[in-house]
């Protein structure tokens, strides 16, 4: 297959940034499509399609087409709701079923295909007689679905929108309510939450492009329209709308929406569509090969992300990663409507190095949003200053608390209080509040007895799961920090990251149990190490927060020239801040090679296993540049031994890495190609207990919550393996080294987003890099490793010979736009193959 053109002496610049490769998107995109040979076996394994905002998986029964109509604005409560007390409860994102009945089995195995084009998103179903093409249209919120019937036999298309449950719901005071309309020849069905002020209201409205179409009433949950001359070829518009402001008419937005798109047609939509997937797809690309074919597979699978996350997440929220916009089942969904720091990391880690740091936004609109109520949580919770960001937070951030609660939550929380003494008016309080939200996931389970909800705690007083954790705020910061890296506005560096990166800075440095020792170190006490050690001093990952923040809040405020006085402070706080915990510190292990540890000590009855190594699934030392080529030798040693830690058991090759595990990333950071031959293909694959369905998502997480976290993953550590760009240190210059860590056994050219905006492009076959391609979109120094240790190389700026060198590390003055290429001594940009492989 020709994947890329001819590049000449003076060649048309692809817009991705290459001036020598230039591929045929579409043939490298369409690797990636979903080809169904046969019916979906289950819901949840349908084929996905939507603009961001809104979408639907598509999957079939006999002589159905199924849809159900997803949004990532809709939540049938928010952070203060009283009566979603019991675990997996509370509800979001779903607005409604669509079903297109032919009335015969025409979906059915002989007669049967459906394919999903990833390269204009267009998801085509045909059966006996019978074809459709389903669309989500980018610039408003409308489905459309082009329906072809040759049956002989003149039957009506039967198009059925449902409701997701009763049309009245109760819970406490929180109300749901469902309500079907007929208004002109659309169907339309709303629905509208509330509990105490707040409100969220969502409307579905399904028109045809057939004048004929008539609506009818199926019974007091379903209505449908009827097309009787489907045979000449309908077009079904499914449009829908939501808001949070009880005044706005959310039915009347839906049906502009929908009209607007009838009167375009459905080829204007797509033809819409094209031209924004088209430009979406020339942002970057990765296109790998392998004789086995399994970075073939692992290529098809980080296409596939970049689809599904292109049309899940251009919307005022982050995308769910428990269901997405996939869900089949309603809004309920195992884990609720709360957003989990780490699992949410699976979708928003890998962004950056794409290129599409448009799909971003969503999330950092929801934290900057909700800033107010983190910095409100800091002093209300912790008695502390700044920001302090859960690892699970409501869309809307950290409900305010009564000053008594507060009060006594602080107490509580910082062990100055007793938990055998907190009061019956904290308890009555805590009761009815949700419990996967971090301040109150001391709660556990229960049971109904009596028609009373009793729940049971876990064991440890105060202490849960995710209600110690506090280094998921400098997680997000830090993506702050690194969206600046990565475009150098400072613009946003100043509105946007920087006070955040001084809210979560100054929060720790203000913590209570935080404190400076005999020693003359700062220490932080009764905190968590993530999910895996409770009530814990000195856990890795807090430490590991803080060494990664305090350097780029400094670096900040000088880009910036601001907060002169505060500078010193923290980096006197930095200076003396206790090292990582690391098998040292046990005099048992004095004769083992040194690794990190979970925390210095832990004296959790529940999870108190202080030895046990970092987490997998947060890697905290790696995930703030802490241990990268060219930093610290010291901790690269440590991290080298940490890492080989992990396969004590079993070998990469028989390892099939957790679905949140970022241990392939950190085997990417340390450029163990001989780990990533087998982490990523084996985290694709998954295990026995992850059922990778024909769309490539899993149900990992539990009942409705079909997810691609894994591949995620997957795509974060790849990116690093092709091309990283981290610093030897947090705040310090990044450098760009390309096929950091790649197996020889693949061959692979991409273009992929380095710091410093240097849009980078490169190519490798048979063990040897062809080139390196570096577009400066901001200018200044440009820092990269040479491609060809010890040998020297030839720098083109421009399409003219620039400089040679043989240095290990190259520093490149750069103008706006400038384009520089480095090749092998002798070689000339102009005559390089056109096609590598």
């Amino acid at each position: 297959m020709l994947l890329c053109s001819a590049a000449n002496a003076q060649p048309q610049q692809d817009p991705a940034g290459s001036a020598i490769l230039m591929p045929d998107y579409r043939a490298l995109i369409s690797r990636a499509d979903l080809v169904y040979s046969q019916p979906a076996s289950r819901s949840e394994a349908g084929q996905p399609v939507g603009n961001g905002r809104m979408g639907s998986l598509v999957w079939t029964t006999p002589s159905q087409i199924k849809m159900q109509i997803n949004r990532v604005d809709v939540f049938g409560s928010n952070s203060n709701s009283d009566n979603f007390y019991e675990r997996n409860t509370d509800y979001c994102g779903g607005t409604g079923y669509v079903d297109l009945d032919f009335e015969d089995d025409v979906f059915i195995k002989d007669h049967f295909k459906q394919q999903l084009s990833c390269y204009d998103a267009l998801s085509t179903v045909s059966g006996r007689s019978v074809a459709a093409k389903v669309l989500a249209w980018n610039e408003q919120d409308v489905m459309a679905v082009q329906v072809k019937d040759e049956r002989t036999a003149n039957r009506a298309l039967l198009v059925n929108l449902r409701m997701l449950r009763m049309p009245v719901t109760l819970r406490g005071n929180h109300s749901a309510l469902s309500a079907l309309k007929i208004i002109g020849k659309h169907i339309v069905l709303t629905q509208t939450f509330k509990e105490n002020d707040y409100y969220c209201s969502s409307a579905v409205v399904v028109g045809a492009s057939d004048e004929a179409a008539t609506a009818e009433i199926m019974n007091d949950a379903a209505l449908r329209l009827r097309i009787n001359s489907a045979g000449m070829g309908s077009t079904v518009y499914i449009a829908s709308a939501a808001s949070f402001d009880s005044t706005e008419d959310v039915t009347a937005k839906a049906i502009r929406q929908l009209e607007a798109a009838q009167q375009k047609g459905f080829e204007a939509l797509y033809q819409s569509n094209a031209r924004w997937w088209a430009g979406f797809w020339k942002q970057s690309f990765v296109h790998m090969t392998s004789r086995d074919g399994v970075a073939d597979e692992i290529e098809k699978n980080y296409t596939y992300f970049l689809y599904v996350m292109a049309s899940s997440s251009r919307g005022n929220f982050p995308v769910k990663f428990n269901g997405m916009l996939w869900a089949t089942g309603g809004d309920a969904r195992q884990w609720g409507g709360a957003f989990w720091g780490a699992n949410q990391s699976c979708y928003y880690e890998a962004l950056f190095p794409a290129n599409h740091l448009e799909l971003m936004e969503p999330m950092f609109n929801m934290y900057t949003h909700a800033l107010p109520t983190f910095e409100r949580a800091a002093r209300q919770q912790w008695g502390s200053k700044g920001a302090y960001i859960p690892e699970t937070v409501g869309f809307d951030g950290v409900p305010a608390l009564p000053e008594p609660i507060a009060a006594e939550m602080r107490d509580l929380y910082l062990l100055k209080k007793p938990w055998a003494l907190r009061s019956a008016a904290f308890m009555n309080y805590a009761f009815t509040k949700q419990p996967f939200l971090a301040r109150w996931n001391w709660k556990h389970t229960g049971e109904w007895k009596n028609g009373r909800w009793e729940y049971v705690e876990r064991g440890d007083g105060p202490f849960g799961p995710v209600n110690h954790i506090f280094s998921r705020g400098a997680k997000i910061a830090y993506q702050y920090w690194q969206q600046y890296e990565y475009t150098k506005n400072l613009e946003w560096l100043r509105s946007r990251a920087y006070p955040l990166l001084k809210g979560v800075a100054e929060f720790y440095r203000n913590f209570p149990n935080v404190k400076k020792g005999t020693d003359g170190l700062y220490s932080i006490s009764h905190v968590n190490d993530n999910e895996s050690i409770w009530d814990a001093e000195n856990p890795v990952e807090e430490i590991a927060a803080m060494k990664g923040l305090f350097p780029v809040v400094i670096k900040a405020a000088e880009l910036l020239n601001t907060d002169a006085a505060m500078r010193p402070v923290w980096k006197e706080f930095l200076e003396h801040l206790s090292p990582l915990p690391s098998s040292k510190d046990d005099p048992n292990r004095q004769q083992e090679p040194e690794v990190w540890v979970g925390a210095r000590k832990s004296v959790s009855p529940v999870r108190g296993y202080a030895q046990r190594l970092p987490d997998g699934n947060t890697m905290p030392v790696w995930f703030f540049d802490l241990c990268n080529k060219g930093g610290d030798p010291q901790l690269v040693r440590i991290a080298n031994n940490t890492f080989n830690a992990y396969f004590k058991e079993h070998s990469p090759a028989n390892t099939i890495p957790h679905i949140l595990s970022k241990i392939p990333a950190a085997a990417a950071v340390l450029g163990r190609a001989d780990a990533i031959k087998y982490l990523l293909p084996n985290m694709l694959k998954g295990n026995e207990r992850i059922h990778v369905m024909e769309n490539r998502m899993d149900l990992s997480e539990g009942f409705y919550t079909t997810n691609i976290q894994r591949i995620g993953r997957v795509a974060d550590a790849l990116q690093q393996s092709l091309c990283q760009s981290a610093p030897p240190g947090p705040g310090k210059d990044p450098v760009i080294d390309v096929f950091a860590a790649w197996p020889e056994e693949w061959d692979a050219q991409f273009t992929l987003l380095c710091r410093g905006n240097f849009l980078t492009t490169a190519a490798i076959k048979d063990r040897k890099v062809a080139f390196v391609e570096l577009l400066s979109k901001s200018g200044g120094i440009c820092k990269v490793r040479n491609p060809w240790p010890g040998t020297r190389l030839d720098i083109y700026k421009n399409g003219k010979r620039w400089l040679r060198s043989k240095a290990a590390q190259l520093s490149l003055n750069t103008q706006e736009e400038d384009r520089i290429v480095l090749v092998p001594k002798g070689a000339l940009p102009s005559r390089l193959p056109s096609n590598l492989f």
